[in-house]
């Protein structure tokens, strides 16, 4: 299972130390490139500025369900 995690930037450093104590858990790879930081921000931003572009998670997995019968 693969989970997203929002965490304060001051407790990330403290946090991935800690989670990488637990042999259940991997951390794959620490670098994440500028360009996806960046491409995350500006999206971030545009939702930010038009929310109404926003599509619903759940809705649109519906979707997919629906469409392909899983």
């Amino acid at each position: 299972m693969k989970i997203t995690l929002d965490i304060q930037e001051s407790r990330f450093k403290t946090f991935l130390e800690f989670i990488k104590t637990l042999d259940y858990v991997s951390v794959p790879n620490e670098d994440i490139p500028q360009w996806q930081m960046d491409e995350v921000e500006r999206r971030i931003q545009d939702l930010k500025q038009y929310p109404e572009k926003a599509i619903d998670f759940d809705l649109t997995i519906n979707d997919v369900e629906a469409k392909y019968g899983l």
